[in-house]
């Protein structure tokens, strides 16, 4: 019986997903944004453990920050990373960019939603933001009723052909 392979890190591709986000709110322009992480963090990343789903982009000191995105403690071999797991980490772009987005906030109503974390091609860890404006529940219904027929669809489909 051959040995059960360990899961292996992310080199590049999705690190952690924000799939109620698209569900929540109505996605307009997407950024890529980078992200300060520490060297402990980038191994959680990279092992698939960071959770994206109540975190939310905003503006502190003339600078955007992602609030409450958990990234847990690497804890493998010997070594104990001390870092704070939902400490808020700074997001870089270039000033242009976070000028237009801080203004879109204020001015619109609208909110910075991040989609997932990601490392490039390169191996570099990005964050994908949308603009993001709140959906109501008759859009919320008719997005689960689309969603249901879909699958409904497929179904009848795969069954008759």
């Amino acid at each position: 019986m051959a040995e059960p392979r360990k899961k292996a890190m992310i080199s590049h591709g999705t690190a952690a997903q924000n799939r109620k986000a698209r569900f929540d709110y109505k996605i307009g322009d997407t950024y890529e944004a980078g992200l300060v992480l520490l060297g402990p963090e980038v191994k959680s990343l990279r092992a698939g453990r960071a959770a994206i789903a109540d975190a939310w982009a905003g503006e502190r000191d003339g600078e955007l920050w992602l609030f409450n995105c958990y990234i847990p403690e690497w804890q493998a071999g010997s070594f104990v990373s001390q870092f704070e797991p939902r400490r808020p980490r700074k997001l870089l772009l270039k000033k242009k960019q976070v000028e237009s987005l801080t203004g879109a906030v204020a001015r619109e109503g609208v909110t910075l939603v991040p989609l997932e974390i990601l490392f490039n091609e390169r191996g570099i860890a990005k964050v994908m933001l949308g603009l993001g404006e709140g959906k109501n529940k008759a859009d919320k219904r008719h997005a689960i009723a689309a969603r249901d027929w879909q699958r409904d669809k497929a179904r009848l489909m795969r069954d008759k052909g």
